[in-house]
């Protein structure tokens, strides 16, 4: 059987989690043993050795993931290479679909300068997509906020502040669009009640199509390290 970082709490059911480095933790009932524990996880071996390989995989992937010259990436949907250029400055060409970093940057750094650069585009495209479908819904947003997020593409709080990843923007921009409807939909209902969907439907008849794209670059990115060290 498998080793397992075990920890106890009030709750009534035993869960586990499988880290992305393939390592396992195991929550269960305070009063429940060690031996019905290691049933419990031992009745689940086959589920857990399937869904290990599928993480490990993803996390090698990650671990191996860089940027270099004449790599592309995406933005709007679209794929943008990398070249280099002269100078200090770097930039998104949005006319001819290319993110130029000064020849200078040494391999290891040209992730940073693409995120930093996929940063200023999302803090621009973003609110002006907001801006936009607020006043088609009637609706305003108490703050508009570009965020470093990994599990969500964006949220609204309780008071109203709508929060988007940087990461967005590497949608196309119909589902980039949905994203920012979704958002202010919920200043009207906040939570997910079949009123909600309507309001988002009347703005974005295909969100279904939209939630299906946001799936697999949701599903891309799990593969890739995003993340600044």
């Amino acid at each position: 059987m498998r080793e397992y970082k075990l920890t106890k709490t009030k709750r009534k059911t035993i869960s586990i989690k499988i880290n992305e480095d393939g390592t396992l933790e195991v929550r269960a009932p305070t009063r429940l043993s060690k031996k019905k524990i290691d049933e419990f996880v031992q009745s689940k071996e086959g589920w857990i050795n399937k869904h290990t390989e599928e993480i490990l995989k993803k996390y090698k992937l990650k671990k191996e993931f860089t940027l270099n010259f004449n790599d592309y990436v995406t933005i709007y949907g679209k794929k943008a290479y990398i070249r280099p250029i002269d100078g200090i400055t770097a930039k998104y060409d949005e006319e001819k679909e290319v993110f130029y970093v000064p020849s200078m940057v040494k391999s290891n750094q040209i992730k940073e300068v693409i995120i930093q650069l996929y940063k200023l585009v999302a803090k621009s495209y973003i609110p002006k997509t907001v801006t936009f479908f607020s006043k088609e819904m009637k609706v305003t947003p108490t703050a508009v906020r570009i965020t470093s997020a990994n599990t969500r593409w964006g949220s609204c709080s309780g008071k109203n502040s709508v929060n988007f990843s940087w990461k967005l923007i590497m949608a196309d921009e119909e589902t980039i669009d949905y994203v920012v409807v979704h958002e202010l939909a919920h200043i009207k209902e906040h939570n997910h009640s079949q009123e909600f969907w309507k309001i988002v439907e009347s703005i974005i008849p295909n969100y279904k199509v939209q939630k299906e794209k946001l799936k697999e670059l949701g599903e891309k990115l799990s593969m890739e390290d995003w993340d600044l060290k």
